[in-house]
């Protein structure tokens, strides 16, 4: 698959999971890819070496997507290096559960900064560099619709804010052909997420097909959001939940 053969790709927290998929799923379709990672030197370096099997340009670097400042060198960074971009995945994310009466400041100050500002604050910064007809992508989350059991509050709070975002972007960029879509992912499989976790059983027993998904299938559908044979999509939410929200 080569329809993102010369595209030039920028995934945000790309080092492991659900990005790491997507960074070199877009590769395989033919686009040359950055990613940024926080800490995690070595993972980011290993998913380089996965892009760049793919015969792909691949570049890792260091950001945090909870401080401005780095969230702007990271995007500048990314376009000096491919000379533009053309596809944002705005995918770095945190989540801190628990009851809202007993969250900390930071723990709302972390899931404000790094699901919210975080998000807005890379695609105002990717937008200049963007090129028309470009996309932007935000993975989100199914539980931005559908709140099934306690301590997700503040979490799915940040999340149903890309609802809006999204819808509200598109229009934005609309006149330049730049796409703006959502993906909800229900429960993937990851190392954050395993699963055998503890919420696992629970996890599965509410979609429809009795599993959890894998980061590929997710990777899938963005790598489709993200080709020409979506073009007419903008503004759009795209669900992958197993059936969670059905």
């Amino acid at each position: 698959m080569t329809e993102l053969a010369g595209k030039r790709a920028l995934v945000t927290g790309g080092s492991r999971g659900i990005g790491a998929a997507i960074a070199v799923e877009l590769a395989r379709r033919g686009a040359n890819v950055a990613i940024s990672y926080e800490r995690a030197v070595d993972r980011a370096q290993g998913i380089v070496a996965q892009i760049e099997e793919e015969a792909r340009r691949g570049v890792a670097i260091q950001a945090d997507a909870a401080d401005p400042q780095a969230i702007r060198s990271l995007v500048n960074q990314a376009a000096m290096e491919f000379g533009g971009l053309d596809i944002l995945v705005n995918n770095a994310g945190t989540f801190r559960g628990g009851p809202i009466a007993e969250l900390s400041l930071d723990d709302i100050d972390t899931l404000l900064h790094v699901n919210i500002r975080g998000v807005v604050l890379t695609a105002q910064a990717a937008i200049p560099r963007l090129s028309d007809g470009g996309r932007i992508i935000t993975i989100g989350s199914n539980v931005a619709e559908r709140v099934p059991f306690p301590n997700l509050t503040m979490y799915a709070l940040t999340k149903s804010a890309h609802l809006a975002f999204t819808r509200g972007l598109a229009q934005e960029l609309a006149s330049r052909n730049i796409t703006v879509n959502l993906v909800q992912p229900g429960p993937i499989e990851t190392e954050l997420n395993p699963a055998d976790g503890a919420l696992a059983d629970t996890n599965r027993g509410l979609t429809a097909l009795k599993r959890y998904g894998t980061a590929y299938e997710i990777a899938a559908v963005v790598g489709f959001v993200a080709s020409p044979a979506a073009s007419f999509m903008t503004g759009s939410i795209v669900t992958a939940d197993g059936g969670f929200n059905a």
